[in-house]
């Protein structure tokens, strides 16, 4: 929370809302919805690819039968739903779609309440809320993936034997 209220007083010296807005929130916005989209399209076409392939698999074996090249298609066809499958689960692109989606629209959703002076921001003090609530949403999305980066470390690293 004091990270927070130092940004606050930080963007308060620099900067009024117009320029808050336009250097900070819709820099974040553009940055997480580019992001969003960056990731449906790699989840959704390594998605696709795993379908087909897992799909052709029983289709060769059944169609194949006693051809010597059936082993080979079907093996490779195998190995390649694993990868993909595995890519899927270390590159978390379904999950970091999702998250960065909700917080772009979190974003413009407190823009959009803020530049109608809709509540929370119909009182004095408006503009400080408005920063305290974007940086926390901003932060939030920081701490969750600080928290997925450090978990996937964690797991990465070799467990002593006692």
């Amino acid at each position: 929370m004091k990270q927070i209220s130092e940004l606050i007083t930080l963007y308060r010296i620099d900067m009024n809302s117009e320029d808050y807005i336009s250097k900070r929130v819709e820099d974040q916005i553009l940055w997480y919805d580019q992001k969003s989209m960056h990731a449906q399209w790699w989840f959704k076409k390594l998605r696709f690819f795993e379908i087909v392939a897992a799909g052709s698999i029983p289709m060769f074996a059944g169609f194949g039968k006693g051809q010597p090249w059936t082993v080979f298609i079907v093996g490779i066809l195998g190995a390649f739903v694993a990868i993909v499958a595995a890519i899927l689960s270390l590159y978390q692109f379904q999950e970091n779609w999702i998250a960065y989606r909700t917080t772009c629209e979190s974003l413009k959703h407190e823009k959009y309440l803020f530049l109608t002076r809709t509540e929370p921001y119909h009182e004095d003090g408006a503009f400080d809320l408005f920063v305290q609530r974007v940086e926390g949403l901003i932060s939030r999305e920081n701490s969750s993936w600080s928290q997925y980066s450090r978990k996937g470390a964690e797991a990465s690293k070799p467990q002593s034997q006692c």
